[in-house]
């Protein structure tokens, strides 16, 4: 975020990026360096020229434009321009509230507790629970899913071996502890027991043996590892749980956290029952939300695939196969943000984890999942507070008449 008193540092590009990859900029910038407090991109006659940097105090401008050019110049140039594919868009069209978070937080029901994290209280936590189950009734109409609850920690073996480390190193949040060591413990209490923590205390920690999960199916996929599963069905696995993900200064309000909570539903089995599953359950979705009457689209989407070899790459086959969607709610007159996100992995996670299908081979799979914290935001951003004016449905649920 930008302020009074903040550097300005002017990049200008080794030449210019079409205007339609500004987005893919933006998501990367905060990313270049921790110095970074805002930006502005400059654009003429349809193109990124350059950007202005904002910082508190100046920064190398030669070090930064190194650094700037090379996440351009390896992220986004490569890409392909291709207009995004809407798969649905909602009949209903409403009108978002004013700053609903800063209501929520006069009212006492948000807190801002840290950097990307928020204390949810009432009503939040009924509509929670509302959506929660909303979609797992959905689930429950077609599917069989079996549910688990995931251990908070996962093992970082589970992450290399899903490729996350490679895909996405900017959200990755490592959880360390002490050497098991008297003598660590001793330095330790003499060291910064009632003095505050730096980061020289990292010296003293030798475990990076487990992270915070990103998100949820990751677990699944450790937990299935190395099996062979039943070849004449779709499995289905459903679990919601504590995501986390460092997003630097992006993170906002509600919208983008650090530590948020993923409803997620995997399917495994044949190409086809996978692919045909996902698209059954992202139809019931969008009707679900046809019937709360709220406002909003389906298209095309990609990760934030970042500074590996072949990002580029990567995010133009993720958006020709049309292997990610995203549903996007309105939460403000010019803006949307994705809520749930529909995905098709082939046989990616069958391969890297061993999981057989039968005599078929590695088994394919998908998986769906919903920010619950999204969800309830964007419903709140476009009705209000006031329960009387929410659709009957979730007030009966949620207030109970």
């Amino acid at each position: 975020m930008k302020h009074p008193n903040d550097a300005l540092t002017r990049i200008e590009l080794q030449s210019p990026v079409p205007e339609a990859l500004a987005a893919e900029i933006e998501r990367r910038l905060y990313f270049v360096s921790p110095e970074i407090t805002g930006y502005e991109l400059v654009v003429k006659d349809h193109e990124v020229h350059g950007m202005v940097l904002y910082s508190p105090e100046p920064l190398d401008h030669a070090a930064l434009t190194a650094k700037v050019d090379y996440m351009v110049n390896n992220d986004v140039r490569k890409q392909r321009v291709t207009p995004a594919r809407s798969v649905w868009t909602s009949p209903n069209r409403r009108a978002p509230q004013g700053d609903i978070f800063g209501l929520l937080a006069e009212s006492g029901a948000v807190t801002e507790v840290g950097e990307g994290q928020v204390a949810l209280g009432e009503p939040l936590l009924s509509l929670f629970t509302y959506f929660d189950k909303a979609v797992c009734d959905l689930l429950a109409e077609d599917f069989d899913a079996r549910e688990y609850r995931y251990p908070t920690l996962i093992r970082t073996k589970a992450l290399e071996t899903a490729g996350y480390m490679k895909s996405f190193p900017q959200h990755l949040m490592f959880v360390t502890r002490l050497r098991n060591d008297l003598d660590v413990y001793r330095d330790f209490q003499d060291s910064y027991a009632g003095n505050g923590l730096d980061s020289g205390v990292l010296g003293s920690c030798g475990n990076v043996d487990y992270c915070l999960p990103p998100t949820m199916c990751y677990h699944t996929f450790q937990q299935y590892g190395g099996r062979t599963v039943e070849a004449d069905r779709l499995h289905v696995v459903t679990s919601r749980g504590k995501s986390f993900r460092f997003e630097a200064a992006y993170s906002t309000t509600l919208e983008r956290l650090w530590d948020f909570t993923i409803r997620e539903i995997v399917f495994m089995g044949a190409r086809e029952d996978v692919l045909n599953s996902r698209e059954r359950f992202m139809r019931k979705v969008f009707a679900f939300v046809e019937t709360l009457g709220m406002s909003g689209f389906c298209e095309v989407g990609n990760d934030p695939f970042f500074c590996g070899t072949d990002t580029s790459e990567r995010i133009w086959s993720q958006r020709l196969l049309e292997l990610k969607y995203e549903l996007r709610l309105d939460v403000a007159p010019d803006r949307t943000i994705a809520v749930g996100s529909f995905n098709f992995h082939d046989d990616l996670f069958g391969k890297a984890f061993g999981i057989d299908h039968g005599a078929n081979g590695p088994i394919r799979s998908g998986c769906v999942g919903f920010g619950l914290e999204r969800l309830v935001y964007a419903f709140l951003c476009q009705y209000g507070l006031d329960s009387a004016e929410w659709p009957a449905q979730v007030r009966s649920a949620v207030v109970g008449s």
